[in-house]
């Protein structure tokens, strides 16, 4: 179970230890981020998660579909959107 810093929420902690692996190629394009894993895998409730995701989501990193779940966005058929 991970470490948490006391002074930031743990869902701007977790949220970044899933873009690190987003960016770093660990989750790759279409990689399923599924809530219950997390929640599992940092000791946190589901809300914590759901923050995280959303988190995420707001960035442009990953995509969610009612019933399906979140996953990587494929930058490579963005055609350039949130470039700026």
């Amino acid at each position: 179970m991970m470490e948490f810093d006391p002074t930031r929420p743990k869902w701007q902690q977790i949220a970044d230890v899933i873009r690190q692996r987003i960016v770093s190629g660990q989750y790759p394009a279409r990689h399923l981020v599924s809530e219950v894993q997390m929640e599992t895998e940092f000791g946190v409730a589901r809300t914590t998660v759901r923050k995280a995701t959303a988190a995420l989501r707001e960035e442009g990193l990953i995509v969610t579909t009612p019933g399906m779940g979140s996953f990587v966005r494929d930058r490579s058929t963005d055609g350039g959107q949130g470039d700026g």
